[in-house]
C-alpha cells in the first residue's frame, strides 16, 4: 500500500474529570495517546471525548494484552482486522462508539488506515469513515520501540492520587468525596510525619487546606524532597469545591504543553482569554463567594471555538474581583482569578 511515512511516538495524556453545575460528574482517566508527526492523533478527531486504549486505570494484563495487540501479535479484536484506537472514556462498550482502523503489516511496515466511527461488529466506511485521516505507515523499528517500552515500564504510571493536608474538617472531606467520584484517589492528613517515601510516591499532587499553616506546608514538602519526589503543590483559591477539583485536575495534567488543546487562560478586564490549539469544545464557569460565603456557579459559555485566541465576556457578578473562572476542554483544565 502506498502511504507517506509518518512518525509514531507515545506521550501522557488525560480525559479531565470534573464535578458539574447540575451535580453530575465526569471521570477522570489518564492514558497514552497516540503522537503521529508530532501531534496527538485524538485532535486530528475535531471534539472527540475519548481515550486510547493504554489508559492507567485498567489492570496490568489487560494493559499488556493491548500493547500487545497493537504490535500485532494477537488477533484483530474485531471484524476486518480493526483494533479500537479511542473509546468511550466511561466505559468499554463498544455501543458507546469507538474510533478504530485496520492495522496490518507490510513488510517491516506497520500501517494504519480506513479509520471510522464504529458502534457495531462492522465498520460502515461509506457513512462513518474518517475519509481525512490516513492511511500512516510507520517504520517498524520506531513503532516497536515505543510501544515496546511500555512492556518494559511494566505499564503506565499508577492511578493518580492526592494527598489532601489539614484537618478532616467538612471541606476535605468534600473534597475527598468529590474527587473519588470522578475517578481520583485521595486521602487527608494533618502532616507527612513518619510516612514512608514509598507511599509518598503514590501521590500526584499534594493540596493544601486552609487549616494548613506555613510550618505545616513547610514540612510536607521537605518530605518529598527527601523521599526525591516532586509534586505539584495546590493552595486552594477558595473553599468551593468544584474549584479546588478543577485546580487538583490542572495539577494532575502531565502531558506536554505543546499537545494540549488548551493552552492559555487570562480572566482580566470584564473577558475571559481563551488560546486554543485545536478545534475543541470548550466550558466557561465562574465561581465566587457571596456575602454570605456561599457558593455561586456562573455559567458562561459552553461551544466548540477553532484553534486561536478567543474573549468570553464576564458578566457584572463574574467580572467583580474574588471570582474565580474554569475553562474545560475534554482533555484539559484551567483556572485563573479575575483581576480587573
Amino acid at each position: 500500500m502506498s502511504a507517506a511515512y509518518a512518525t509514531f511516538g507515545l506521550a501522557p495524556a488525560m480525559r479531565a474529570g470534573g464535578v458539574l453545575a447540575d451535580g453530575g460528574y465526569r471521570i477522570h482517566r489518564d492514558f497514552v495517546d497516540f503522537i503521529v508527526d508530532g501531534h496527538p492523533l485524538l485532535f486530528q478527531l475535531s471534539d472527540l471525548d475519548a481515550v486510547s486504549p493504554l489508559a492507567s486505570d485498567v489492570p496490568p494484563a489487560i494493559f499488556t494484552a493491548q500493547v500487545r495487540s497493537l504490535l500485532l501479535e494477537s488477533g484483530a479484536p474485531l471484524p476486518g482486522d480493526r483494533y479500537v484506537i479511542y473509546g468511550c472514556p466511561e466505559c468499554e462498550d463498544l455501543a458507546c462508539g469507538a474510533v478504530t482502523a485496520v492495522i496490518e503489516q507490510d513488510g517491516d511496515d506497520y500501517i494504519w488506515r480506513d479509520f471510522a466511527w464504529q458502534t457495531a461488529d462492522h465498520a460502515d466506511l461509506e457513512l462513518n469513515g474518517y475519509h481525512g485521516i490516513g492511511p500512516f505507515r510507520f517504520h517498524g523499528t520506531e513503532y516497536r520501540d515505543a510501544l515496546g517500552a511500555l512492556l518494559e515500564d511494566s505499564g503506565p504510571a499508577p492511578g493518580r492520587r492526592v494527598l489532601l493536608i489539614g484537618a478532616r474538617v467538612a471541606l476535605l472531606a468534600r473534597l475527598a468525596a468529590a474527587l473519588r467520584t470522578i475517578g481520583i484517589g485521595a486521602d487527608i492528613a494533618r502532616d507527612t510525619e513518619g510516612v514512608p517515601a514509598e507511599e509518598l510516591r503514590g501521590y500526584g499532587a499534594v493540596t493544601f487546606g486552609p487549616t494548613a499553616g506555613e510550618a505545616e506546608r513547610a514540612t510536607v514538602r521537605r518530605a518529598f524532597e527527601q523521599a526525591g519526589l516532586e509534586v505539584p503543590y495546590v493552595d486552594g483559591l477558595a473553599p468551593i469545591v468544584p474549584l479546588l477539583v478543577a485546580q487538583i485536575e490542572h495539577a494532575l495534567d502531565r502531558s506536554p504543553l505543546p499537545q494540549r488543546r488548551l493552552t492559555g487562560l487570562v480572566a482580566a478586564d470584564g473577558a475571559a482569554g481563551i488560546e486554543i490549539s485545536s478545534p475543541c469544545r470548550v466550558r466557561v464557569t465562574a465561581y465566587r463567594l457571596d456575602l454570605l460565603s456561599r457558593p455561586r456557579t456562573h455559567e458562561l459559555f459552553d461551544g466548540v471555538l477553532e484553534p486561536g485566541h478567543h474573549h468570553i465576556p464576564l458578566d457584572g457578578k463574574a467580572a467583580r474581583g474574588g471570582s474565580f473562572v474554569v475553562a474545560r476542554t475534554s482533555g484539559s483544565v484551567l483556572v485563573e482569578a479575575v483581576t480587573r
